[in-house]
């Protein structure tokens, strides 16, 4: 049990010194979720209190990302009324408490709020962690929790760190052309005269095993198998350490390389003397074409590919990082007279039927000397148009590259030309133009109001020493108190303070507000008009560019929707999910059941129903630390590919066992045997406790003494009876107990001597107190019902 909390703590943290881990599970008590906390925040607090009190993060597009909760200060302002007077304490009481805690902790407010960020980033984590990492290493002891239910899918059990083997088999089997072709491989019959280089690939050992492991996805019992052996085989094709997680891609290019060698093997023992066809060729790898300027030559190159990898980082979709891919450096040259610049284009001369696309996630960051993960979004669709990339469609789509580059020049013009309407002015606060107009037009057409702040000042003054808001309290002390605006009574008179450069009072005709002090009503007739109608163009021309906007983009994202540009349609298989960083994470994979015309996702042993909202959730990215990390289409009109099974004499479409070549099916029909002695023992095992419990509770039990009244006279601390009492007395009940049972028996003669049953009893009456019944009688009872 410590191992696999060992090995989920590896697997998530990326951590692989032992005794660190060890030491983070001792000082956790055993709780996974706080011994990832530990070892990924060790200088952040842990939060002691429950995570839902003490922290409340807002969902996508709040700009509250944290609120504080369960912690609120008691002395609190309600700041919601006009009382200035509730402001200005607010503000001394901030700063007051401010100061205490940085003299206290000596730790700033905005590290404070740092630190609180990091503790709901580890709660965050810790919530992730219980959603996406459930128990998978280790079986329940319960074998009906193992039991597959109404055909669903079969999970992998994640033997340690072997998420990423799970995603990429279960992408793979559920490719029904993959599936047959695994299935039905017969190994070659000279595979013991291959040479020693082809046994030390260890490819047809391990054929073998997948074989195996595919014959109990498709007909096991249970609802989940173990890929152990198959694993155990691939260990060894990996130079780094076997308890380090693995790459997707790297994994998925060596069982391509294994199976391609192994279908190899048959090829060529099949067909002598002919050029053999690879099906795992056939199925995987593309060609395209280079064409480029080299040093002022042009050249051309056919390359093959297989998986086709892809950047992530600086694009919002598939399409635009296709784009950067298929172009290399300044092509305009291949399209001119000149030749002076390099540069080179790719284009699709062949695909293959299942394309599968690296999306490079991972990046080594120079500063740190460390890989990181690029979380950035990247939006993929479910149907993918590939004509635009097709060697046979690359004048047609240079016209239309062409075209899209000049549109997205005059669409940058359009959009700068928007800012300024929508961002006015030099400074760094700039507001809309038509606002600005508003503004203006409210500032013209205002009358000024002006008033003596000083009477405005004796006349609504309260008697505390409250302020208006408008009057800075340092002008009033300058102006010192007079025979109107003091009371005779007052016990007290304040001084006036002599402030040269401040002393003079506000003026008496001062506008409350701005307002211009000269104008004509013909001037103000003619600006109000200019007003409005520069008002009315602007409000015209920012919805024309708006609209002129909108339409370019419609235009090129309609750019190759013609029915010349869809002809070569690739459907979306499955997409492989990272979540972690870029040394440590778990792997799932999202799978189009395309017969059901549903999402199902796959976690290990967990097998569930999904939607595209969870897949675009969870793979696009930007939202937090998982994303797509491999996609897997296929050829929309190869329906071979997932086409099922038929029977060529009945018609009928084969199912389950019935698509299982005779020696997988016997494979499979002896573990789902075993599989059902588990249960049958299972079963058995709960019926003899549940006997064994009836019996125990028919046995007669003796009366406990009750205590004797204490008399007057009689002291409070009785003298107890001795051990040797108590131990006689307890062996004269067994005794008469376990003749009673005998007694019972009699009339069924000889065999019942034999039963079971009666050895249950005895047992049960001889161990009903062992340590008081004493050693040598115990054992005795013992070894007479061993006999029996």
């Amino acid at each position: 049990h410590q191992q696999t909390f060992l090995n989920q703590l590896r697997e998530i943290t990326g951590i692989n010194d032992i005794q660190v881990l060890q030491q983070a599970l001792k000082d956790s008590n055993g709780n996974l979720e706080l011994a990832v906390a530990f070892l990924t925040a060790k200088n952040a607090k842990v939060p002691q209190l429950e995570e839902a009190t003490y922290y409340q993060t807002a969902l996508p597009g709040n700009d509250r990302y944290i609120s504080v909760g369960s912690q609120a200060d008691t002395n609190v302002i309600d700041l919601t009324g006009d009382d200035k007077d509730d402001l200005q304490r607010a503000i001394a009481l901030s700063l007051e408490e401010s100061n205490r805690a940085f003299r206290e902790t000596g730790i700033t407010d905005e590290e404070q709020a740092i630190s609180r960020v990091l503790e709901a980033s580890i709660a965050e984590n810790k919530a992730s962690l219980k959603r996406t990492h459930p128990e998978v290493w280790s079986d329940s002891p319960n074998p009906y929790d193992r039991k597959r239910q109404d055909n669903c899918p079969v999970g992998l059990k994640n033997v340690g760190n072997t998420c990423w083997f799970s995603a990429v088999i279960q992408s793979l089997f559920n490719l029904l052309e993959f599936r047959r072709l695994v299935l039905n491989f017969n190994p070659p019959a000279n595979a013991q005269d291959l040479p020693r280089n082809q046994k030390e690939h260890r490819n047809l050992p391990f054929m073998r095993e997948l074989r195996y492991l595919f014959a109990l996805l498709v007909g096991s019992k249970r609802k989940y198998v173990d890929p152990s052996r198959a694993v155990e085989i691939l260990k060894d094709a990996f130079k780094s350490n076997d308890s380090q997680q693995q790459d997707v891609s790297e994994f998925t290019h060596k069982l391509l390389d294994w199976l391609e060698d192994a279908f190899q093997i048959k090829a060529e023992e099949e067909r002598d003397g002919e050029k053999p066809k690879n099906p795992m060729v056939e199925l995987f790898y593309g060609r395209f074409l280079a064409v480029g300027v080299l040093e002022g030559k042009k050249f051309e190159n056919t390359e093959m590919f297989g998986q086709y990898p892809l950047q992530v980082n600086g694009f919002k979709d598939l399409h635009e990082c296709l784009e950067a891919a298929m172009i290399e450096g300044e092509i305009e040259s291949l399209h001119s007279e000149n030749s002076a610049k390099s540069g080179q284009e790719h284009w699709f001369t062949e695909l293959p039927p299942v394309l599968t696309f690296e999306l490079s996630r991972f990046e080594f960051n120079q500063a740190l000397g460390r890989p990181e993960k690029i979380h950035n979004k990247l939006e993929f669709p479910p149907i993918l148009y590939l004509d635009r990339y097709m060697h046979k469609n690359r004048e047609i789509t240079r016209i239309k590259r062409d075209e899209i580059k000049r549109l997205k020049e005059y669409l940058t013009v359009l959009q700068q030309r928007l800012e300024r309407y929508l961002s006015y002015g030099s400074g760094p606060k700039r507001f809309p133009l038509v606002d600005v107009l508003q503004y203006a037009l409210e500032f013209a057409s205002s009358k000024p109001v002006c008033t003596s702040p000083v009477d405005d000042l004796g006349a609504s003054a309260p008697a505390s020493s409250t302020l208006p808001p408008q009057i800075p309290p340092s002008t009033i002390e300058q102006q010192g108190p007079s025979s109107s605006d003091v009371p005779s009574t007052s016990p007290v008179q304040r001084s006036v303070i002599h402030k040269p450069f401040t002393q003079s009072r506000i003026p008496p005709d001062l506008p409350m507000h701005p307002a211009p002090r000269h104008i004509t009503e013909e001037e103000l007739s003619v600006l109000e008009g200019c007003l409005h109608r520069w008002r009315t163009e602007v409000e015209n021309d920012t919805r024309d560019l708006q609209e002129s906007i909108s339409r370019i983009h419609r235009t090129i994202e309609l750019m190759y929707s013609d029915k010349t540009m869809v002809q070569v349609p690739y459907r979306l298989h499955a997409v492989l999910v990272h979540e972690g960083q870029a040394n440590a994470g778990h792997y799932w994979a999202y799978i189009y059941d395309h017969h059901q015309n549903r999402w199902m996702k796959y976690n290990d042993i967990s097998v569930t129903k999904s939607t595209w909202e969870e897949l675009e959730r969870d793979s696009f990215g930007g939202y937090r630390n998982a994303s797509a990390y491999c996609l897997m289409y296929i050829n929309d009109k190869e329906q071979y590919l997932i086409q099922e099974e038929f029977n060529k004499e009945t018609g009928q479409m084969l199912v389950g066992m019935d698509t299982l070549p005779s020696d997988l099916r016997d494979y499979v029909k002896e573990d789902n045997k075993r599989f059902e002695k588990e249960l049958e023992e299972w079963d058995a095992e709960l019926a003899q406790k549940a006997q064994q419990e009836k019996l125990l509770s028919q046995i007669p039990r003796a009366p406990a003494p009750s205590p004797a009244p204490v008399q007057a006279g009689e002291p409070e601390y009785l003298e107890q009876p001795s051990r040797t009492d108590i131990s006689k007395h307890l062996k004269e009940d067994s005794v008469q107990a376990i003749n009673k049972a005998l007694a019972e028996q009699e009339d069924r003669g000889p065999e019942a001597i034999m039963d079971t049953k009666l050895c249950t009893t005895v047992m049960g009456v001889a161990q009903k107190n062992p340590t008081k019944i004493g050693d040598r009688t115990l054992r005795n009872v013992l070894n007479v019902c061993a006999f029996l």
